[in-house]
Order: structure tokens, then C-alpha cells, then sequence
């Protein structure tokens, strides 16, 4: 039998709103708070971890200069465990999750620690951007697209009229995810997979009253005579999430009875003026490498950037929508950029052996139009 990677605990902060009660915690020592958290629920020994794979979209200032090395300085690890920060927008930490898999199947790796961090309070959504020297997309980038490139808020407009989703299509999604998110908080269904920080102790962002009606009262930003509010778009947010990842011989040496498998891998690209569909061709490549039907799926956890991208992605896939973010998205609980992939999948593969599902398909749009796309098999 060949090498396999699993998730033998995924382990998260609660998600703080801006300006919140983790706005006072350096990204650093945040994500040094999960890396401890997860050695101490699992009784890891940090010296067998070979790397640290952490995504961070805004990588400047407190988030500058290698997060995911800082970050295991901070936590009291061994020197000799190193780091890498990456950036795939949005999906960043989805994406060290696949790295630290990949590594670990193809033999790099026999233990690895993948998640992400984003503290949108202390370094501000952009500011990598608007700080120089120039700007990012280039010249023959811009011609490419004949200048025509847009801030994701338009793209999320322009999703919305092309699968003819109207303001209260978007509103009810956006109050279905607080709705959940309330419920599961309610429930204590999000409590194995929290470590609290401080006196932070749940997710901040959560507005369970929230309605269509009340949701209807908010302007639209991207177009006059949108759709697209800040009610129906994931909330700027704050918050870390980590997740140890080894093989399924290695786990067994160790004494540890891992949560999940991790199954399936894609990626997809679409172009990046309306970027944000990328999770629907995803979705299709991950199902066909995994040998699975839509309905083998028993949970979906898909990116809320904006609630356009749930009502165009579930009008392509078919999906049962009461299994997509059965406990909420990022509508409700936030978004913190660089750590929202494994958030994601912290609390998917939680959910998979609350309530028994075999499968688990996350899946997450990203700027400039790409999306992962990931299958958990429940152990």
C-alpha cells in the first residue's frame, strides 16, 4: 500500500470581527497560540514536525518576513522546524493543506503542520497594494484584459447578473448562514474544534437575528442598482487555524487515530474580471479524480466571499443546499484571508465525524480567478 495523508486534528481560533477582541494579538503570536493548542491536544512532539505551511494573504509588516517560521519560533518549538508562508489569496491555507499532503504521500514529509493566519484589524485588507511601489497586475497583464480588471465586489455584481440572482436570493443566503451559525454556536457544535484566546471564546461575527428584511435596508457599494451589500459579503475579520497532517503508518506508530483522509486535490482557473467562479469547474475536477458522485458528498464547505458565489455555484452543481454550510459560512463567522482554508476545513472534518458523513467536499474562490477544491474522507 502506498503513502496517505491524514488529518489527525484540526484545531481553530475563534474568528474575531474587526476591531475585535483578537485586534490586540499579533498574527504571529495567533498563530503561535494554534500550533501550541494543536501540540497539546494531539500530545505532538514539535521536533518531528518537518514543516510548517501557513497561508497569509497580506504578507507586509506584522505579517511580513516568513509568518509560519515566527510563528514556531514563537510558539517555544524547536529551532530546527522551519517554515513556509504562501499566498493563493483566499485559499492560501487550503493550499498549504495540499502542499503538506503532497509532501507527505510523495515522502518529504512523515509529519507536517499546514493552516494560515490573517489579522485583517492590524494589517488592513490591501494594503500591499496601495502601498507601492506600483501596482500589481503589470502592464501586459492589464493589456491581456484590456484594462478591464475590477475589485472583487464588481466581480461578485457581475457573478449575480450573469446567473440572474436577484438581492433576495443573496439576502437569504446571507441570513441562512447566520441563522446556521447561530444554531451551531447555540449547540456547541463548533466547541471541539475552538481553543479560545483569552477571553475570546466564540466566533464574533455571528448576527442569528439577522432576516431578509433587516438585510434589505443595506446599500450596494459595486453598482448603483446592485445586489452585492456588505450584509451579503464575508465579514473582515481576524483569526488562525492549524492542522496536523501525517500518514496513516506514521499516525499508528505514534498512537494517534487520525480524523480523516484526505482523498482528493484540484485546482481550476477561470478568468480573473469575473474570478469569482472558479469553485464551480473545481468542484467537477476534484468529484471526477475522486471517483465520487455530487451525492456521495455528505457536507460542502464553500467559500462565502459573497453570497453570489453560493447561488451560482449551487445552480451549476445541483447540490442539496441543506448540506452546504451546514453550520454557517463566512457570511456569518468571517473571514480572515490567509487562515479562512483551514478554518474551512477545520470545521468540515470536525462536522464529517459529528455526524458521520463518509465524505466532505470543501472548496474556495480566490483572487485572479482560481479556486481549490478538496475531498476528506472520514477514517
Amino acid at each position: 500500500m502506498g503513502r496517505d495523508a491524514v488529518i489527525v486534528d484540526a484545531v481553530r481560533t475563534p474568528v474575531g470581527k474587526r476591531g475585535g477582541g483578537l485586534a490586540g494579538v499579533h498574527p504571529v503570536d495567533l498563530s503561535a497560540h494554534v500550533l501550541e493548542a494543536l501540540a497539546q491536544r494531539t500530545g505532538l512532539d514539535p521536533a518531528l514536525v518537518e514543516d510548517v505551511i501557513w497561508g497569509c494573504v497580506s504578507q507586509t509588516g506584522e505579517q511580513a518576513v516568513n509568518v509560519a517560521r515566527n510563528a514556531a519560533l514563537a510558539a517555544g518549538w524547536p529551532e530546527d522546524v522551519v517554515g513556509v508562508t504562501i499566498d493563493r489569496q483566499c485559499g492560501s491555507s487550503q493550499q498549504a493543506v495540499h502542499f503538506a499532503a503532497a509532501g507527505v504521500i510523495s515522502g518529504q514529509y512523515d509529519v507536517a503542520v499546514a493552516g494560515g493566519v490573517e489579522s485583517m484589524s492590524r494589517v488592513p485588507m490591501l494594503c500591499t497594494v496601495t502601498q507601492g511601489p506600483g501596482l500589481p497586475f503589470g502592464p501586459r497583464m492589464s493589456e491581456r484584459y484590456d484594462n478591464a480588471l475590477v475589485p472583487q465586489g464588481t466581480s461578485a455584481e457581475l457573478v449575480a447578473a450573469r446567473w440572474g440572482l436577484s438581492r433576495t436570493a443573496l439576502d437569504e443566503i446571507a441570513a441562512r448562514s447566520h441563522e446556521r451559525a447561530g444554531a451551531a454556536t447555540e449547540n456547541g457544535a463548533f466547541l471541539g474544534q475552538l481553543t479560545p484566546v483569552g477571553d475570546v471564546k466564540a466566533d464574533e461575527g455571528i448576527r442569528a437575528g439577522s432576516t431578509v428584511e433587516t438585510l434589505a435596508g443595506l446599500r450596494t457599494p459595486f453598482a448603483q442598482d446592485g445586489v452585492v451589500t456588505a450584509g451579503n459579503s464575508s465579514q473582515i475579520s481576524d483569526g488562525a487555524a492549524a492542522l496536523l497532517i501525517t500518514t496513516s503508518e506514521r499516525a499508528r506508530e505514534l498512537g494517534w487515530t487520525p480524523l480523516a483522509r484526505l482523498h482528493s486535490f484540484a485546482t481550476a482557473g477561470v478568468d480573473p474580471i469575473t474570478m469569482l467562479t472558479a469553485p464551480i469547474p473545481a468542484t467537477a475536477r476534484v468529484l471526477a479524480r475522486a471517483g465520487l458522485a455530487l451525492d456521495e458528498i455528505g457536507a460542502f464547505e464553500v467559500s462565502e466571499a459573497f453570497a453570489s458565489v453560493i447561488g451560482a455555484w449551487l445552480a451549476e452543481t445541483g447540490a442539496d443546499v441543506e448540506r452546504v454550510n451546514p453550520l454557517g459560512g463566512a457570511i456569518a463567522l468571517g473571514h480572515p484571508l490567509g487562515g479562512s482554508g483551514a478554518r474551512l476545513m477545520t470545521t468540515l472534518v470536525h462536522h464529517l465525524c459529528d455526524e458521520g458523513h463518509r465524505y466532505g467536499l470543501q472548496t474556495m474562490c480566490e483572487g485572479g480567478g482560481m479556486a481549490n477544491a478538496t475531498v476528506l474522507e472520514r477514517l
